[in-house]
């Protein structure tokens, strides 16, 4: 799983990271963006341009933080989204759940 989408996200979906990303395996769930662990080709244009830096490499998380790698891995799992692998967000468009340890966090308010 090269790169990671963490609490910062959370109901703010700026959505600067899934504009740029070349290979379009950034994907909008209920609440926050997930990154296909497959599907990510580890290139970080993400990370920069994340406003509200909410996206880490993988092997950069802070301890605090990496609750979220599984958060992303499984998001895409039967039991959650069912998503499996699609190939890319754009045809699969937004999902109406979220991962469970995502009901887990804090609302946040834009701005």
């Amino acid at each position: 799983m090269p790169h990671v989408i963490t609490g910062a996200c959370i109901d703010i979906k700026d959505g600067a990271c899934v504009k740029c990303c070349p290979v379009d395996c950034i994907y909008e769930g209920a609440r926050t963006l997930y990154i296909h662990p497959d599907e990510c080709i580890d290139c970080g244009i993400c990370v920069s341009a994340c406003p509200t830096q909410a996206i880490y490499e993988d092997l950069r998380l802070p301890p605090e933080k990496a609750h979220f790698a599984a958060i992303n891995r499984d998001f895409f799992a039967a039991g959650v989204s069912g998503l499996g692998s699609p190939g890319g967000a754009a045809d699969a468009g937004p999902v109406a759940c979220d991962h469970p340890g995502i009901a887990l966090e804090q609302p946040r308010l834009a701005g």
